[in-house]
């Protein structure tokens, strides 16, 4: 007797898929924008998944973000694992990539490919991200790729070392500038990256690099030539003070609206309109005699 072979169900909405590297691969094939925010928690994961996006970063940005530091450099490895441990809980369906914070890897190979074993195993992303195309940012990419862990590179701006650039500032402006880029992005792809970021550097700089990148490249300030974008949670939200970078796009002011409603709550606590008889809960009036009389006994 012959049987017919399983076929794979496959749903008419095909975001609702898990998002793998060969997806990724394929939406820069097909030319499909990939889009990309950063997580640090539940509640952001949660948003980021219900609105269908394909790549989820615990960026080192969460330093600035959420846990109040000045830069992204004094955050701690274990304090980037417990935002993504959180972010993890809240995805089904977006590709989940850990930050490797700064000194969680550039001191050796070893100590770059245990700190990528910890956001896979403890966190549970599919991959990790590092910053930078030189010569250690190389080496580090390539033992954590060869390790069987993917690996995300980083070019352009990268704010890390922000310092040593200058400051927050675009990158690429000068022909040696821009040819570093361009060699640092072509070395990450050639060292086993399966995407790069193209952070802050001139759009036309960008699209000229692009015939050489086979691998997605993401993009937040690169202009619109690259495959796909990626903002800062809350930037994209306003859930942060001031403008933020210019190519932040905002698409909420949230942070406006928790103060606003902060500002309520306090204002009814102080008058006492809150809370109001619907806040609270009754007591049988047998029971409240109940109890009163055994208070008068004592």
């Amino acid at each position: 007797m012959s049987t017919m072979p399983n076929r794979l169900a496959i749903p008419s909405d095909a975001s609702s898929l898990p998002m793998t590297l060969p997806r990724l691969a394929e939406m820069k094939r097909l030319g499909e924008p990939i889009v990309m925010v950063t997580a640090y928690d539940y509640p952001s994961a949660l948003a980021a998944e219900k609105a269908g996006v394909d790549l989820v970063l615990v960026g080192d940005s969460g330093a600035m973000t959420v846990l109040g530091y000045d830069s992204t450099v004094p955050v701690e490895l274990d304090e980037i694992l417990m935002l993504a441990k959180a972010a993890r809980r809240g995805l089904q369906s977006p590709f989940l990539i850990g930050d490797l914070p700064f000194g969680s890897y550039e001191v050796s190979d070893e100590q770059a490919v245990t700190t990528a074993l910890r956001f896979v195993k403890e966190a549970g992303c599919g991959a990790v991200k590092l910053e930078g195309g030189g010569p250690t940012s190389l080496a580090r990419a390539r033992a954590i790729s060869n390790a069987g862990i993917p690996v995300m590179g980083h070019v352009g701006l990268t704010p890390q070392t922000s310092t040593a650039l200058g400051g927050y500032r675009a990158q690429g402006k000068t022909a040696e500038q821009a040819m570093l880029i361009r060699d640092q992005a072509v070395a990450l792809q050639d060292a086993g990256c399966f995407s790069i970021v193209f952070e802050a550097i001139p759009s036309e700089l960008a699209a000229e690099i692009m015939p050489q990148i086979s691998v997605p490249v993401i993009g937040i300030g690169a202009g619109g030539g690259v495959d796909g974008q990626v903002l800062v949670f809350h930037d994209l939200l306003g859930i942060r003070e001031g403008l933020g970078a210019r190519f932040v796009k905002r698409y909420a002011n949230i942070l406006d609206e928790m103060v606003d409603g902060v500002d309520a709550f306090a204002k009814d606590v102080r008058d006492r309109s809150f809370p109001g008889p619907e806040h609270g809960y009754s007591i049988d009036h047998d029971e409240l005699t109940a109890f009163r009389g055994d208070d008068e006994r004592d």
